[in-house]
């Protein structure tokens, strides 16, 4: 990930997190259980709080980007109870799918292909993390 890539990132999630967590959440699982609703099944209990936990957990990583060592225990533990959950490694790709989706439309005007190369840049990194597949980010 490219220090312009790591900016991109950091000011286009704080354009984002203007938006209510309930919306962001429900267009961004919404994607992902029409495309994938083989999904579905792993996410369970209320959705406002899955909502909240990912848009929370997602602004900590973006926050710590610059500074890995700062989030390589969040990142190991969030691995660690993905796969508790049953989530599998190739669950990862439909969630960047409709990641990418949601940040472009709720960024508007303000996504380009170096915003969505940055975007997946972040996600490969981070997933790799999770995965156990890097050691540094």
């Amino acid at each position: 990930m490219t220090n312009q890539q790591l900016t991109l990132v950091k000011q286009s999630w704080t354009l984002l997190r203007e938006v209510d967590p309930a919306i962001l959440g429900d267009v961004f699982y919404g994607r992902l259980f029409f495309n994938y609703p083989n999904l579905r099944p792993l996410f369970k209990g209320p959705m406002d709080r899955q909502y909240q936990k990912f848009i929370d957990m997602l602004s900590i990583l973006v926050a710590r980007l610059d500074r890995p060592y700062a989030v390589e225990q969040e990142i190991s533990q969030l691995g660690q109870s993905h796969a508790q959950y049953g989530i599998k490694p190739e669950h990862y790709e439909p969630v960047k799918d409709a990641l990418l989706w949601t940040l472009e439309r709720g960024l508007g005007n303000d996504w380009n292909d170096d915003v969505r190369q940055g975007w997946i840049a972040c996600y490969d990194r981070l997933t790799r993390a999770m995965l156990g597949r890097e050691n540094n980010l």
